[in-house]
């Protein structure tokens, strides 16, 4: 694989991140407006909509998947879309949009020591000095520029990273995957499985919810859940994925908070301080060390090859 085939990985997945980050600023709108289970079940139903038709159209027909690929996408939508979902708006309703950002930015570190421990990829000199740029950059918007113990609980703060927990996984089961399925096949069905797994909780909350009270705006924030963030986010991460390590995807996350705080002052006007902009810079420090890392591995590969 060229390096600008790298590099373009390295971007999908930076920016499927990023629209992920945006989905915090969206969610705390949403939480506003709708019930949790309501509006993570309606989410899936727009993707799936939208996903099974392309699926067909692609496929010609229903792919056949074996029992052990399913069951590690059904254990990806258990951690990575509905317990994420469940622990991310939740946590929302306890928490600034930009605050939970911040926190998951944790998502390098987590992912990069999951990947260490589960799938023994080897950690570089880049890697391990970008994970800590990504690392010391949440801790310089957390306790400098960051208000927790202060603007919001300690619970929400919990449930949010236990988001992290969930989207950590969420990443590392996706290697699995990633290189046996097709991104849009995997996509559909973890969309089919979330869409299961908050059904019965939707109908429970759904005979007791005015639905005529939400407005256009909101029905609007739903769609954006459904294509932009569900359908456009899981089909670059899975591209990206299947092209470069979990814990180089781990640090990639990092655009996370980036996205999310920049939105969470741009859309909700929550206050943002120097030390975020800090941090910020520390990110991008992070990724570009990554990113280069992986251009002069695949530079030693090519060379090997030719040689």
């Amino acid at each position: 694989m060229s390096s600008s085939f790298q590099a373009e990985a390295y971007i999908k997945i930076a920016v499927a991140m990023a629209i992920v980050g945006s989905s915090v600023v969206v969610g705390k709108l949403i939480v506003s407006s709708f019930p949790i289970f309501i509006a993570s079940e309606l989410r899936f139903v727009i993707a799936v909509i939208i996903l099974i038709p392309l699926l067909l159209r692609q496929e010609r027909r229903f792919p056949v998947i074996d029992k052990k690929h399913l069951i590690i996408m059904f254990l990806q939508a258990f951690t990575g879309i509905f317990l994420f979902n469940v622990f991310m708006l939740y946590g929302l309703k306890y928490t600034t949009a930009m605050e939970a950002g911040i926190i998951m930015s944790t998502l390098p570190a987590v992912v990069g020591i999951v990947a260490y421990i589960f799938l023994r990829e080897k950690m570089t000199i880049h890697q391990g000095v970008g994970i800590l740029f990504a690392v010391f950059g949440v801790l310089v918007m957390t306790f400098v520029g960051g208000k927790i113990g202060d603007s919001y609980s300690w619970f929400g703060n919990l449930l949010v990273f236990g988001a992290v927990l969930g989207e950590t996984f969420f990443i590392t089961l996706g290697k699995f995957v990633s290189n046996q399925l097709s991104p849009l096949v995997i996509t559909t069905m973890v969309s089919i499985f979330g869409l299961i797994m908050f059904l019965p909780f939707a109908l429970i909350e759904a005979k007791d919810f005015n639905f005529s009270s939400v407005g256009v705006g909101d029905w609007l924030n739903i769609l954006y859940f459904g294509i932009v963030v569900t359908i456009v986010a899981f089909l670059l991460m899975y591209q990206g994925l299947a092209k470069v390590p979990a814990s180089s995807a781990g640090v990639l996350t990092s655009m996370l908070p980036v996205s999310s705080t920049i939105l969470s002052f741009l859309i909700l006007k929550e206050s943002i301080t120097s030390s975020h902009f800090i941090g910020i810079f520390l990110v991008i420090v992070a990724i570009f060390l990554i990113s280069r890392d992986g251009s002069e591995r695949e530079k030693s590969q090519d060379l090997s090859r030719t040689s």
